[in-house]
Order: C-alpha cells, then sequence, then structure tokens
C-alpha cells in the first residue's frame, strides 16, 4: 500500500511519466521504498482508476506524463497526518545474529563482516549518491536531505555494531 502513496507524494513535486518515476524511486526513494518498473506501471493504472491522478500531458510512443489530482493530494495528506506507520518488528539480520551460538566464531565473524562490510558499501553509495544531486530550496529537496540523513546514520550505526559485535564474540 505504501507503494501509492510514495508515487503521490513524488507527483505531487512535479508531474512524471511512469519512467521518470522509475528513475525517481531509483535515484531519491531507492534506500527507503523500492519499486520495480511493473509496479509502478501497474500502480499508476490503479491510481488513475481511482482517479487520485490524471494524465497530464501525452507524447510520443504513448508516453503520459500524470500528474495528482485534488483527491490525490487530499489522500496523500490524510495518509501522512491521519494514519500512523506500520512499526517493522521483524529483523532477519539480528534474528540470525540471536543464534550465531550454534555456528563456529569464524561462521559468525564472517556472518557480522559481511553485515559491515555491506554497510559500509552501502554508506559510501549514500555519500556518493549525495554528491550528484543538485539541491534545491523546495520541500522535496529539503526532506529529501533529511532522509538521506537517516540513511547515511543508519548505514554508519550498521557498520560501527557489527564491527563491534564482533569484538563480543568468545574464543572457541
Amino acid at each position: 500500500m505504501s507503494l501509492r502513496y510514495a508515487m503521490l507524494g513524488l507527483l505531487a513535486d512535479r508531474p512524471a511519466s511512469g519512467y521518470d518515476l522509475l528513475q525517481r524511486f531509483k535515484v531519491s526513494l531507492a534506500n527507503v521504498w523500492s519499486a520495480t518498473q511493473s509496479q509502478i506501471y501497474t500502480e499508476l493504472g490503479k491510481l488513475a482508476d481511482a482517479e487520485l491522478i490524471a494524465v497530464s500531458d501525452e507524447g510520443p510512443r504513448g508516453r503520459k506524463e500524470y500528474t495528482i489530482t485534488a483527491a490525490g493530494l487530499a489522500e496523500l495528506r490524510h495518509w501522512l497526518t491521519g494514519t500512523r506507520p506500520k512499526q517493522v518488528i521483524r529483523n532477519e539480520t539480528l534474528l540470525r545474529v540471536f543464534f550465531l551460538g550454534v555456528v563456529s566464531r569464524a561462521q559468525a565473524t564472517d556472518y557480522l563482516d559481511g553485515i559491515a562490510t555491506t554497510s559500509g558499501k552501502g554508506h559510501q553509495e549514500l555519500l556518493a549518491l549525495k554528491e550528484t544531486i543538485d539541491w534545491d530550496d523546495d520541500d522535496f529537496s529539503r526532506y529529501g536531505r533529511i532522509a538521506m540523513e537517516w540513511g547515511e546514520r543508519f548505514y554508519a550505526m550498521n557498520e560501527q555494531w557489527a564491527r563491534w559485535a564482533m569484538e563480543q564474540l568468545p574464543e572457541d
């Protein structure tokens, strides 16, 4: 259901085609909410059927540009202010940590090192992405920077935690 609101949020910023939305997901929302091309186009159809978006322009080869409608903006605002996000209570990464005692120290170290390496790489990729973005003073950029800061801290924390956890492992 959150794909619907991610797309409404992107269209609230500016009109876009399905392809444009796919690119914006890759650049701005990839670390928050991912979506495939087929998911985006399917959801565009649902949003149009619900009259939450409308075709605002048509181009060559059937390209359609979509704009959020007043009903779509009202639904997005209701979702932002009238509902609470579902709290994630499952974390497979940490579930595995609970059971690392059943494998060798070397295997546990490899697992935790994998978390540290992946987190470090994700952090570096996010920092590189940050340098390529032409930040504006608009709301999308302002709140995008806030979300990006969360991502940077998340990756840094996970890397630091995994390295600390490796030091806590008992000797074989």
